[in-house]
């Protein structure tokens, strides 16, 4: 995942495939949305501006957590990446922040919160609580946070910090290497069939994703272990007997950041940005790919003159159809008998695609968080998460989506558009009728 892409004064031009490594951004400017169609009232939450007067907020990724018995005490939990952690109440009104690890000395990274995911039911300190999970990007750790379903009804601070003070990093040998930033990324979590929570880690500008497991300790703090790593392939062997590699900075390959697991059916879901979906199992076997980018097998090559990538040759149609670079966020629409429906980020052009959760992970559609009445869309998402369940107000379903050019603008005192992100919530109705695809609160519950 990257953040918001700069946009120069004059109107931008369609991304370029594959994706251009980036120098520093010019003046920032919003991409063109043409919505399909204009849906109604939707809840947001406050702007996150990424700067020094702002705290160095920028919105991520979001987690969705449903209170036990309340839904005036649900959730949603985002990531701020610098500015550390956010939890909003389902109007979006910001309830509690959490901030990010200090840099332990001069000259070395501060915590980076990436990507959140919730986990319910794990037996901790003698009593079984739900827990948020959080890749730190900047520190190369996971960090746990406990939920008080308590404090969530009260809408009073509902997040606790029960990190081991010795959590180790994740794929860093040395505090050198933390600092050289190839971190924990991307995650996913859940709970497995043993009762303890699993954890996907992806690490930033490789190919790997690590799987540990969650760790209780006996004064109820969290630690983990590694389970095993996956590395995915940097290059691939093409049907006309050639190989292509995606085009990146040199010293990087494809990395992935949007993630879900789906342990009903065994498997985790990961996006290769510049590549397609992984379909990765669990219990350990070949990955398989879902679905490819568009720009996939598309010759190009680095030119270290202007710092970006170009195409150098014809595109061989070895692409998919439906995703545009990058693909980012996953998410499941969750149904009972491990039914329901798989939806990505087509970030390259801000729309959404949903496939068939089960048969080989059909095509079913794509859809647009267009603007609303009162509301702008989500253009450039990076994270998404929906749920079956009823959420607060959202009877029928949930799907929030990070928006990444929140609107309206908004200038510094340099002048300057701000970075401006945010979260928005759609009613999951909102999607499923224009696709025709179910709409079944109530039909799938989190906790069982």
């Amino acid at each position: 995942m990257h953040a918001p892409a700069a946009r120069p004064p004059s109107p931008p031009s369609p991304r370029p495939w594959p994706r251009s490594p980036r120098p520093s951004p010019p003046p920032r400017r919003r991409p063109p949305t043409p919505p399909p169609r204009t849906p109604g009232w939707r809840p947001r939450t406050p702007p996150n501006f990424d700067d020094k007067a702002g705290g160095s907020a920028n919105a991520d990724d979001p987690a969705i957590w449903n209170h036990p018995s309340d839904r005036r005490g649900d959730l949603v939990i985002g990531t701020l990446k610098k500015a550390g952690l956010a939890v909003y109440d389902t109007a979006g009104n910001e309830i509690q922040r959490l901030p990010a690890p200090a840099a332990p000395a001069a000259g070395d990274s501060p915590g980076r919160f990436n990507n959140v995911d919730v986990v319910y039911g794990w037996k901790l300190g003698g009593r079984k609580v739900d827990v948020a999970v959080v890749s730190d990007r900047g520190r190369d750790t996971i960090r746990t946070y406990v939920i008080d379903p308590a404090a969530a009804r009260a809408h009073q601070a509902p997040l606790t910090d029960v990190t081991v003070p010795s959590a180790p990093p994740v794929f860093s040998s040395s505090a050198a290497e933390v600092n050289e930033q190839r971190t924990a990324y991307g995650l996913a979590a859940w709970k497995g069939d043993d009762g303890v929570p699993y954890v996907a880690v992806s690490r930033r500008n490789t190919t790997r994703v690590g799987l540990f497991r969650l760790v209780a300790t006996a004064d109820g703090k969290v630690g983990y272990a590694p389970v095993r790593n996956v590395d995915l392939p940097a290059s691939f062997a093409l049907p006309n007997g050639g190989t292509w590699a995606p085009c990146e900075e040199p010293g990087e390959d494809p990395q992935v950041e949007g993630m879900v697991g789906d342990p009903e059916h065994g498997v985790l879901y990961a996006a290769q940005e510049d590549v397609g979906i992984w379909r990765i199992p669990l219990g350990g076997g070949r990955p398989a790919l879902v679905d490819r980018v568009k720009g996939y097998g598309v010759p190009s090559a680095y030119d270290p003159q202007t710092e970006e990538c170009h195409v150098t040759g014809a595109d061989p149609g070895y692409g998919g159809k439906n995703l545009t670079a990058d693909a980012e966020g996953l998410t499941i629409y969750a149904k009972d008998d491990g039914e329901g429906y798989l939806l990505a980020s087509s970030q390259g052009d801000n729309t959404f695609v949903a496939y068939d959760r089960e048969d080989g992970n059909d095509y079913l559609g794509r859809f647009r968080i267009a603007p609303g009445t009162s509301v702008d869309g989500s253009e450039e998402c990076d994270g998404a998460m929906v749920t079956s369940a009823p959420v607060g107000d959202f009877k029928h379903g949930l799907l929030v989506v990070q928006d990444g050019f929140n609107a309206p603008d908004e200038t510094g005192a340099d002048g300057a558009v701000r970075t401006n992100t945010n979260f928005k919530f759609v009613d999951w109705r909102e999607v499923a009728e224009p696709l025709d695809l179910d709409v079944a609160p109530g039909d799938w519950d989190p906790r069982d």
